[in-house]
This record gives structure tokens, sequence and C-alpha cells, in this order.
């Protein structure tokens, strides 16, 4: 599928409309981006065939080119003596005639090239569309911000933040790579197509200067050049008010494109703008963040997943807190106790280890695989898909696989509620995506008209989320309002309580699922409703409580 792509131009603005014809959904599950690999390594073979191809057809060219060469060197040093041989002027005649033609037409490179575009098309299906390409970009961005990462190191494939006037490793990955000219070009023309030029001109920056280094030398892959990026991020400085800048740039523009009508009407406009007003010099330290559907608890949500779980001294000193072998007093626990972890008491957050076994998790993931589609969020009475909600899930009833029920029933001996559904949703597998992330939000419902009603069995009273997998770096469960986070805990699972025992919702179950900077990160999650639980977990004679 290809996208539709209109550029209009005026004195002041690129803008680009993208008509999408179809939607990619890659970037929100890293399964889907791993099995992305395996679709390269087919075009990887697709264009060996076609520079084998090609390269005969050039040895042919090569062939002929010398058998003329040395016919010119050595038979037609005399010109006169040679063409009086009948069979010399016959060969020149008919090479003349049919020989070039044939050479100069030939359909074999044609051929080649539709042999690979054809090949090329066959994988369409698999292959990642724009918004794959904006999603992923967007991650990065996400990643940059939450993480106060460095776009200079990003760039040479390092993850690094300034702490303390000092530039720190927040992680070394095992593999990385660096970021070309027109990587950070893409990153920041997806910035700037939101009109975000707080990130567009971080990342252009680098474009620029990276296109610079290669000396604006242009390379048949890339989307973008020199030219593109400085016309880009001038009109981004020109956005934030740094207009001596975005003069500066179109002048240097006008170097390589000195005919561009546009960028001649934008110098004249930005000479004449400095004369009326003086002129403003914008770091990037000057730039402003873009808002966010969560700005009143943005500083708290990034800080608790900057500190992944080791931020809060004071709050794991409290000596309520204790590890213990749990059994919750089940008889099938008392020959193998759980250990637990109490997390906190307000909200009641409990860490169980070792809950599940790598083959359960297997099991797990695998059975979900099929079933993965992009995650959605309430919207009213409907549910829909979300900027804030990156990853992809499924939904295993207990029919799906046996370590479904297995799982069910050991939830069911710890918590001592009734997990059987309808009174305990069915598991979702979730797997995040590039930056994956989930914004901080409830698990219980705070509308009448919310989706969670649906089963007709109350509202969500508690979560129950195992951790699938282990990730490099990020990816904690932050706690807003109670100001601590867990960071993943590979084979654990993590329970808490959404309502009061009046049944009122707990405000201080505020989480977000922080991005995962480095890492495949898979959970399960079991939401537990009020209904059926009336003899496990009864109500307070303290209608407060």
């Amino acid at each position: 599928m290809k996208y539709s792509t209109c550029v209009c131009f005026s004195w002041s603005l690129l803008t680009v409309a993208v008509i999408p014809v179809s939607l990619g959904e890659m970037y929100t599950s890293l399964l889907n981006v791993k099995q992305a690999i395996s679709v390269e390594r087919k075009l990887i073979d697709y264009l060996k065939t076609y520079i084998d191809h090609e390269s005969e057809r050039l040895e042919d060219v090569k062939r002929f080119y010398a058998k003329v060469s040395d016919l010119h060197t050595e038979l037609y040093k005399g010109p006169a003596t040679a063409m009086a041989n009948p069979l010399v002027a016959f060969t020149l005649i008919k090479r003349l005639h049919s020989e070039w033609l044939n050479v100069v037409y030939s359909k074999e490179a044609l051929e080649n090239t539709q042999a690979l575009r054809s090949s090329y098309e066959e994988e369409d299906a698999d292959l990642p569309k724009l918004e794959d390409l904006q999603g992923a970009a967007k991650g990065l961005m996400r990643l940059q911000d939450v993480y106060v990462l460095q776009v200079a190191s990003l760039v040479k494939g390092r993850f690094q933040r300034v702490t303390n006037g000092k530039t720190i490793d927040i992680i070394q990955p095992a593999v990385s790579v660096p970021l070309s000219g027109d990587d950070c070009f893409l990153v920041g023309k997806v910035a700037y197509e939101q009109e975000d030029y707080y990130h567009s001109v971080q990342w252009l920056e680098e474009s620029v200067r990276l296109f610079r280094g290669a000396g604006g030398d242009w390379s048949p892959e890339n989307e973008g050049t020199l030219e593109d990026a400085l016309d880009h991020l001038a009109f981004s400085h020109f956005k934030t008010g740094n207009i001596s800048y975005a003069l500066s740039l179109s002048q240097e523009l006008l170097h390589h494109d000195p005919m561009n009508g546009r960028v001649l009407q934008n110098v004249e406009k930005y000479e004449k703008l400095l004369v009326t007003s003086p002129p403003t010099s914008i770091t990037g330290n000057g730039l402003r963040r873009p808002g966010s559907n969560n700005l009143r608890t943005r500083d708290t949500y990034e800080r608790l997943c900057q500190t992944q779980g080791s931020q809060q001294p004071i709050h794991f000193e409290n000596p309520r807190l204790f590890c213990d072998l749990f059994t919750n007093g089940n008889p099938g626990l008392l020959l193998l106790p759980v250990k637990r972890e109490v997390l906190s008491l307000q909200p009641y957050v409990v860490l169980y280890h070792n809950f599940i076994t790598d083959t359960e998790a297997e099991d797990i993931k695998r059975t979900a695989q099929p079933g993965l589609r992009r995650s959605v969020v309430a919207a009213g009475e409907k549910q829909a898909t979300a900027e804030y909600r990156i990853s992809k899930s499924a939904w295993l009833k207990v029919s799906a696989h046996s370590t479904v029920g297995k799982l069910d029933q050991k939830i069911s001996m710890l918590t001592g509620l009734n997990v059987k559904h309808p009174y305990g949703e069915y598991l979702q597998v979730v797997n995040y995506g590039i930056g994956g992330h989930y914004e901080p939000h409830f698990d219980h419902a705070t509308s009448p008209s919310s989706p969670v009603f649906k089963l007709k069995t109350g509202n969500r009273v508690a979560t129950f989320m195992i951790y699938l997998s282990s990730v490099e770096a990020g990816g904690s469960t932050a706690f807003i309002y109670a100001n601590f986070s867990v960071p993943v805990v590979e084979k654990a699972a993590i329970f808490w309580w959404n309502l009061h025992r009046n049944g009122q919702g707990d405000a201080d179950t505020l989480h977000a699922g922080c991005p995962v900077l480095i890492g495949d990160k898979w959970v399960a999650n079991k939401w537990i409703h009020e209904h059926g639980q009336e003899f496990q977990h009864r109500c307070s004679l303290n209608p407060e409580e």
C-alpha cells in the first residue's frame, strides 16, 4: 500500500499533508518488529538476486566494450586498409545498426528492476506503513522526554542524560547502531508535521550536522537531503522565535538552491522582521515541550520512571513493610509458599516473587501471539486506540491453554478471590511496542458508562499483573500519588486493590506503565470484579473505609 503526499509551499511554512491509504500498527508491539526482521531477510535475498543479474548484464556490457575498444585499438588503426576488407566493413555496419542498439536499449536492465519491484511488492502486507514510521519516531521522542535523554547521544547509539552537570550512561545496550542524517531528518519531520518544534529543532539540528559532515552527498536510500533538513530547521527556528538563526539557515540553503523562490521570500520576510523587532536567540533549553493530557502529573510520572523503584528510601524504610513466605492459609500453598513483598500499605500493593515459571510464561506468550491487537482504552461507552497507550493485547479464555487455568487457580489461592469468569475478566496478555507505555490511569471504572460494567459484575475491585519477561531498562509501574514505582521483575506478579471496602475508587491507585527503554516487555493482567467476592472480600461496617 502507498500513501499519497501533497506538498504545499508558502513563504513561511513547508506543510506536508499525508493521506493514509492503509494503517499499520507494527510499532505498537515489539513482537511485530521482531517479525519484520524475517521480511528484511527476504528483501536482502531479492536484492542479492538483482545484483547477480545486473552483474551478469554489466559483464556482458563490459565484454562488448572490450571487443569494440580492441577493434579500434588494433584493427582500425588504418581505416582505409581495414575497410578494404568486406568482412570488416560488414561487421562494422552490422554492429552500428543492431549490436549497439541491442546494448543501449536492452530490456534486461528493466526486467531485472521489475523483478526486484515485484518481489518487494509481494511483501507489501508485512512491510511497515507510514503510521509505523511515525509511531516509531514518536516512541524515540517519548523516550527522549521521559528519561531526559540527550539527542546528540542517541544519534551515536548511546542512552545518556546530564546529571549534576555530568553526562552519564543510563544503560549500555548489548547491541546498538548510530543514526544517520536521514534517520534524524525523519524523526524531526514527524515532529515538524505535528507543529512540535521543541523536538523538530533538536532532531533537525543533528540531521543538518550529519548531512554537512557527509559533504552533502546523497545516497539513493535516503528520503531527505541537506537542503530538506535546512528548510525544515529554518522554519522550526522561526516558529520558536529565533528569527536570526532561521535567516542564517535559509541563506545557507540558498547557496545550494539559489533559485528557490519560496526560500527567497522567507529570507526577505525574516530580514524585515529583524528590522522591526530585535533579534532573538533561543537555545535548546529555551524551547518548550508540547502539552500533555496528564500535564499535572507529568513531572511525578517521569521522575518515578527515571528512578525505577530506587527513589523512595523513606517510603521503603517503613517498618510496617515486610517480606515473608505467604500461604494465605490455603492448603495448596503450605508445602510451597510464595515469596511475598509488601511494597505499600496505602494503596495496598504486594509483589509475589517467582509467581510464574519460564515454561508457563512462554506458554502464555505463544498462545496470545495470534490474537494480539492494538490495545484500546475506554472512550465513553466504547473503546478506542490512543497515543497514551502503545501496546498490543490479546484475551485468553481458560480453554485457550491449560496454563491459563493453572494461573487462575494460583491467583485465587493467593488472593482468596473468585476469579472465574464473569467475576474475573479473561486473562489479558500485553506486549509493548517501541517506547511502549501506558500513561497515568485507573484500572477501575470512573464513569457509570464505562465498558468495565458490561460484564454486569460491578467494578474492578483488584488488579493482578504478571511480568512475563524481563527488560534491560525502563518499563516500571509507577504509582503517581503514592509516589513509588516498581521495576519489572521477571516471573513476579504485582497485586493491588482498586476499590476501598465501601466500593469507592481508591485515588491512590493512579498508576502508569513507564516507557520501555531497552527490552521486550510482556505482562498478563487479571482484573477481578466486585460481584462474586461477597464472602471472600467483605464490606466493612465503617461506610467510610
